[in-house]
């Protein structure tokens, strides 16, 4: 059987990533936010498995703007060269023919030239009937001289006229040859009387866009919306997710109270109470919050509103020298720096993306969340205001998430005070998607799998780190005195940084090692209170922290020491390939880590002087 590649290719938010997990089963990023795509995916057709499908990143043009658009552009160039292409499907939002015609016509001429056939895919069209509204794509064919199939990646409607297509080669191989020499100026004016001539008649669904942004991108309206979405986001992450969180805590003692006493007494019980239950069962207690915030971001994306509060956020970011794309890669790094930090390629300025990647080591990822979520219990009483709508918890958890944010403002403003004007004032330009009911079921899938993502990639970081500090822990004594140990010897090497921020060694062995992954902390001090506390039972950390005496001024300084600080050894590596520089990695990083410990100390000096 001779193998076959499709190109999928279309404008941003043209629904291709959907368009290609319907087909080949798979679950690439796929939200109501243009850019999101930023590299190019592959997969085998589910039906079809000779057939392999390549997903595109968006591209208004086969011209490029943006570093997105670049990736795009070459990749599908080398690809149409590269000889081993059967089909290109130009994929098209049915609800917004004058977005992506010009795109669509382009990629026609540029397969002809090669001989290779092309396929117009008019996605979206369940939004079209569900408002009672139609179009011709016959005749949409026959003007464009390339074959039109009406299709639904939400519904799966059309992906089996599809298949058919893919599979009959007489068909696939009528091509116009009407596009073959045709300039862009004339392919984008054509592009925009046929856009007129089909669109869905009466621009229904653009009335009720515009009634929708009425309200969410009023001066007063809008900006409350923002302050409420923003406040229910921040409060979903702590106080909906404590439930969930209470669970898992409970399942994690449960079973550890069940197997510890069923195992001999000696070293392997010791192992499995502190190193198991106390390092990576500590770390497990805070997957639901992981789940929960890339849940609430799912929602925002798909549902069209993160593009909103994009272009809300434009002029107060502008003064700080960001803009409002930056608004979707840094709440991205709230999830995690890694995916922002791939978002900010959408950008059209490798100076606007620098000034990004600034800011995103300083938003408070899900990697942060369990080191805030623990200290946050120890510091703060588990009381409720409003009904329990509002707790107090969570409360403290959105003022580390300003404060986080407020850090990376400002950073990003005495930065930008150094450029030139020229370099500050860049255009912005933001396609704002139409607004759609979020689709549930990949929602929930995205945020299980990121969760799963959560437990394998950092998990296995834990473990390995977990092991090594209950063996240097526990020996050379048994485990007898913590305080006589080889980690104790090393903490004592490091303790005068931290002590100056009230932190004793146990505190600077667990920064120490969470430069692989801030995750490792909670884990390995779960591992070293496990086993000063070798004769207790399973029991949550943070009662045992509670219990050493941890005073709110070393635990403020800790959450702020951990809000700045550059700890993630992945980061940094990244920001080294996307910003082509391993000075400008590394000079942040040391840069991030002096500027915590300074402003720690400080605030450790400000609550001892208040209290």
């Amino acid at each position: 059987m001779t193998a076959s590649n499709l190109l999928l290719i279309g404008a941003p938010n043209s629904g291709k990533s959907a368009l290609f997990n319907k087909l080949t089963g798979l679950n690439h990023k796929v939200a109501n936010y243009p850019g999101i795509t930023v590299n190019v995916g592959s997969g085998a057709h589910a039906a079809l498995p000779s057939w392999t499908l390549w997903d595109f990143p968006g591209a208004y043009s086969l011209t490029s703007v943006s570093a997105e658009e670049a990736i795009a552009i070459d990749s599908f160039h080398a690809a149409l060269d590269g000889g081993e292409t059967s089909l290109v499907a130009i994929v098209q939002d049915a609800t917004r023919l004058d977005k992506g015609l010009t795109l669509s016509l382009q990629v026609a001429r540029e397969a002809e030239q090669r001989g290779i056939p092309t396929v117009l895919l008019l996605n979206m069209m369940d939004v079209l009937e569900s408002n009672n509204l139609s179009i011709d794509a016959q005749g949409l064919a026959q003007e464009l001289g390339v074959p039109v199939l009406p299709v639904s990646a939400r519904t799966g409607g059309g992906l089996q006229a599809l298949s058919e297509f893919m599979t009959d080669s007489i068909q696939r191989h009528v091509i116009a040859n009407r596009w073959e020499n045709a300039p862009n100026i004339m392919l984008s004016g054509t592009a925009q009387q046929l856009a007129e001539r089909f669109m869905p008649e009466g621009n229904l669904l653009v009335r009720r866009q515009t009634q929708l942004d009425n309200w969410f991108l009023g001066s007063v309206s809008g900006g409350l919306s923002f302050v409420v979405i923003m406040t229910l986001f921040f409060q979903a992450i702590f106080t909906w997710s404590a439930p969930l969180m209470d669970g898992v805590e409970a399942l994690v003692i449960a079973v550890g109270e069940s197997l510890v006493p069923a195992l001999p007494q000696g070293m392997l019980a010791d192992f499995v109470q502190d190193a198991l239950f106390g390092g990576v069962g500590a770390f497990l207690v805070f997957v639901p919050q992981v789940f929960i915030l890339t849940l609430i971001i799912g929602v925002l994306e798909d549902s069209g509103y993160l593009a909103r509060a994009a272009l809300i956020c434009h002029r107060p970011l502008s003064y700080f020298g960001l803009t409002g794309k930056s608004f979707v890669p840094l709440l991205s790094g709230v999830a995690c720096a890694i995916p922002a930090i791939y978002a900010a390629r959408t950008m059209s300025s490798m100076q606007q993306r620098l000034m990004t990647y600034l800011a995103i080591p300083l938003m408070p990822c899900s990697a942060r969340l369990p080191v805030y979520a623990l200290l946050i219990a120890v510091l703060i009483p588990d009381d409720t205001a409003l009904g329990g709508l509002i707790g107090w918890q969570g409360l403290a958890l959105s003022m580390i998430y300003f404060f986080g944010i407020s850090m990376a403002l400002l950073v990003a403003a005495v930065v930008s005070r150094m450029q030139s004007r020229e370099e500050r004032e860049q255009p912005f330009i933001l396609e704002l998607p139409p607004y759609r009911s979020p689709i549930v079921k990949p929602i929930i899938r995205t945020s299980l799998n990121r969760a799963w993502h959560f437990i394998t990639k950092a998990g296995a970081v834990i473990f390995g780190v977990t092991v090594v500090v209950w063996f240097l822990g526990y020996f050379p004594n048994g485990g007898s005195d913590l305080n006589g140990s080889w980690l104790a010897m090393l903490g004592r090497v490091i303790q005068p940084l931290f002590e100056p921020l009230g932190l004793d060694w146990r505190y600077g062995v667990a920064i120490l090692a969470s430069f692989l992954a801030r995750e490792v902390f909670v884990g390995t001090l779960g591992t070293i209170f496990g086993i000063e506390a070798a004769d207790e039972d399973v029991a949550p950390l943070a009662d045992r922290i509670t219990e050493s005496g941890l005073t709110a001024a070393s635990g403020v300084a800790l959450m702020v020491f951990f809000t700045i600080a550059l700890q993630c050894v992945s980061t940094v590596a990244l920001l080294a390939r996307e910003a082509k520089s391993s000075k400008f990695a590394v000079v942040m990083m040391g840069s991030y880590f002096l500027l915590a410990w300074i402003v720690a100390l400080l605030c450790y000096w400000l609550i001892q002087f208040l209290l």
